[in-house]
């Protein structure tokens, strides 16, 4: 037990967790810290493609994660007024079978495994990183109640994996606004109560218009999810104002309608909800000798690319292969880790800010087009089938086992 090296992972979301994980298994000491005072609740609607499934399989938690998607459930394409209602593909339906989650699942599913045998500390967070050749020398600031106390540790590896907003990347890497590249998009996301009226639970809706959207996400086992997204092109305008002066803003001046003032009012009375913009990290290295990013800390790919969760995966998977492959030279495994995921990050990055962004919000008129040409041939099951296999080209690089040992 001596001899085991020590790492401090920052942020128990799935990619801390799942690095904590595997840390655990190559034989080190891995520690989470986790800023908040307690585990988070449930989250947002996720995907997960085969990349993040073929991950998951290795870490012992595929079937724990499950699959909530609707099976028998229907997409409608639907406008404001609630007057169209059209079959039409649903998120579920894309090429590579996406499982339907929730962000929790997978965090549910890996924290049994990880709480078992790495010590957990809420309510903490690094303040000061002092790295050298031996080491990394790390303040830590742990607040219970009013009690702050500070206390600094030495590990051998500190572990970023605490979202866009990283402390342990501002610390050691540079302030967010020189890392971040906004997509100047607002996102705004909960679960349902109840479904929308005249809908039930399995069904999905999208409704799009040039430069704003709303979606709903059907699920199996729990009420639907919704996803409202839109263009801006001032952010500090939309934080500026109540997130629900901001969402009205952004879908008038017309009418609301009967389906979007639901949604909106759902919004407004949910507990748990995200409102937030959306930026990717673009940074020219995710380490230096001791300190390494990963998941949204070192990419972020948005939810428009659908593949955050599984690049969560895949990222704390292949970094327990190179550090266990490279015992004598931590230095030379996070050299080995970024050369061998770094194109795959690209490829998602762009795809992400293209046609991901695109298809969740269309961002002209012909983008439109494009969604009513869809929609004219997936009214029914063989059309959709079409479909899914002329769009399967482009969906190939989400099932890649990028960390495949």
């Amino acid at each position: 037990m001596e001899n085991r090296k020590r790492a401090l992972v920052v942020g128990t979301g799935i990619a801390g967790l799942a690095s904590a994980q595997r840390l655990q298994e190559i034989g080190w000491e891995p520690v989470l810290a986790e800023r908040a005072p307690e585990r988070r609740s449930m989250g947002y609607f996720i995907a997960m493609f085969g990349t993040g499934r073929a991950t998951a399989q290795r870490l012992g938690v595929l079937d724990a994660i499950g699959n909530r998607i609707a099976a028998e459930g229907v997409t409608y394409d639907v406008n404001r007024a609630g007057s169209r209602r059209k079959p039409s593909m649903g998120y579920g339906d894309l090429p590579g079978d996406p499982r339907m989650i929730l962000r929790g699942d997978i965090e549910s599913a890996l924290y049994p495994q990880v709480a078992e045998a790495v010590e957990i500390r809420y309510g903490t967070s690094p303040i000061e990183i002092r790295e050298h050749a031996d080491g990394v020398d790390v303040t830590l600031r742990q607040t219970k109640g009013e009690v702050v106390t500070d206390t600094t540790e030495h590990f051998d590896l500190v572990v970023g994996a605490d979202g866009l907003r990283s402390t342990v990347r501002r610390l050691r890497f540079g302030p967010h606004d020189e890392l971040m590249r906004p997509l100047n998009h607002i996102i705004a996301a909960t679960m349902l109560q109840e479904p929308v009226p005249g809908f039930d639970s399995t069904h999905g809706l999208t409704l799009a218009e040039a430069g704003r959207a709303a979606w709903v996400f059907p699920f199996s086992d729990h009420t639907p999810g919704v996803l409202l997204s839109y263009r801006t092109d001032d952010e500090d305008a939309e934080f500026s104002m109540s997130r629900m002066d901001a969402l009205r803003r952004a879908f008038g001046p017309e009418p609301l309608g009967p389906i979007l003032e639901h949604l909106l009012q759902q919004y407004e009375a949910a507990d748990d909800k995200l409102f937030d913009s959306a930026h990717q990290v673009v940074m020219p290295k995710w380490h230096t000798d001791r300190v390494v990013l990963v998941g949204d800390s070192a990419w972020c790919l948005t939810l428009y690319s659908g593949m955050g969760a599984s690049m969560g995966l895949a990222g704390a998977d292949l970094l327990g292969t190179t550090l266990a492959r490279n015992p004598e030279s931590t230095p030379r495994a996070l050299r080995e880790w970024e050369q061998q995921i770094r194109p795959f990050v690209a490829k998602q990055q762009h795809s992400g800010r293209t046609e991901g962004l695109t298809m969740f919000v269309p961002q002209a008129r012909r983008d439109l087009a494009k969604r009513s040409a869809m929609k004219a041939v997936t009214g029914n099951k063989t059309a959709m089938k079409v479909v899914k296999t002329l769009l399967a080209p482009k969906f190939e690089e989400k099932s890649v086992d990028v960390a495949a040992p």
